[in-house]
């Protein structure tokens, strides 16, 4: 039995070859009911494009990378398993690549751009860099940023609104009636800028409610890990005062914060209501299961995915854009408590 051919994709889909070829390439952009279309009859098919023979011929190593500060952070291996297969469908292997947040390490893979032949472009969400960096950074190398990072002219940013989803998780909390809301993960330093969003957003949230912000509730911590989340918990819990709620600026956070008040044989809700951010694998099946924001992790990755390959593909350069995936609050027992199981 012979492969699926473009024009054999092209017939069941009912559109042109040139169609095709830009939903497989990503040249030019293709309307949502079209390219559904496409990619059914791509998948119904089995079709794999010639990449390695389109690769030869435009001197590409038909290769993506993608680089991310930490992997044992799960928000970042759930986002590559989302990335990976949509890289494959397009015909791409993934090359990954750890920073450990190490500034040098992020500066020069922005600097080299072009010369790294392994790869074709990057989607590259840095942590140790801060907003000049990027302006050295080469501009004809296909780049595409994720996270808080913002773009600069010739590179696209894909994330999420940080200030707005932050904004309602705090929100969230006091229309449940708390009213000691503390903050863990601030981070107010040049590369610090996720935290600064959402602390914002915490802000905001109190403000539409006209209530004050307790300083001393909003709690700066080195990384979004389980570690310091449950140190900067233990010592909320030491204070005369402690919060009746806490707002994690990830759900590792949260976790962490979590242990240390069942720890001192505390309730949650009852006693501290918790809320993370970036509905992890692991929030779903904590005891309780975590309250999160929970950002479209498979939006961003196709969005990333195809405004690479549009770079890499184009032959002039591209303006840089803002994507704005969407996001949305989901409420489970760390804040809304246990529901009774039907007899």
């Amino acid at each position: 039995m012979r492969d699926a051919t473009l024009r054999d994709v092209a017939e069941l889909a009912g559109v042109s070859a040139r169609t095709v070829s830009n939903v497989v390439n990503g040249y030019a952009p293709v309307t949502g009911p079209t390219r559904e279309k496409v990619e059914k009859a791509i998948k119904e098919l089995g079709y794999r494009p010639n990449v390695l023979a389109r690769n030869l011929a435009n001197g590409r190593s038909g290769q993506i990378a993608v680089v991310v500060p930490f992997l044992d952070v799960p928000y970042f291996s759930e986002l590559l398993q989302a990335i990976i297969p949509r890289a494959r469908e397009r015909g791409y292997h993934v090359l990954i690549d750890q920073t450990d947040g190490d500034p040098a390490h992020e500066r020069e893979l922005i600097r080299r751009g072009a010369r790294a032949a392994l790869f074709d472009g990057m989607i590259y969400s840095p942590l140790g860099l801060a907003q000049e960096d990027l302006a050295e950074s080469d501009p004809t190398f296909p780049l595409v940023l994720l996270g808080e990072r913002s773009s600069n002219a010739f590179f696209d940013h894909v994330g999420i609104d940080d200030v707005e989803a932050s904004r309602a998780a705090t929100a969230h909390l006091i229309d449940l009636g708390r009213r000691r809301i503390a903050a863990i993960g601030d981070q107010p330093y040049p590369t610090g800028e996720a935290a600064q969003l959402r602390t914002l957003g915490y802000r905001q949230a109190h403000a539409d409610a006209g209530l004050p912000v307790d300083e001393s509730l909003i709690i700066q911590t080195p990384r979004f890990n389980r570690a310091d989340g449950a140190a900067a918990m233990r010592a909320l819990l030491d204070r005369d005062d402690p919060p009746d709620a806490v707002f994690g600026y990830n759900d590792t956070v949260a976790l962490g914060a979590l242990h240390e008040v069942l720890e001192r044989g505390l309730r949650v809700p009852e006693d501290i209501a918790l809320i993370g951010y970036d509905d992890i694998d692991e929030g779903r099946y904590a005891n309780p299961a975590i309250s999160t924001i929970s950002p479209d992790k498979d939006a961003i990755a196709t969005t990333a995915v195809d405004r690479l390959l549009m770079r890499i593909g184009s032959t002039e350069p591209l303006p840089g854009i803002e994507v704005r995936a969407s996001h949305r609050l989901i409420a489970r027992q760390s804040t809304l408590g246990r529901t009774p199981r039907a007899e």
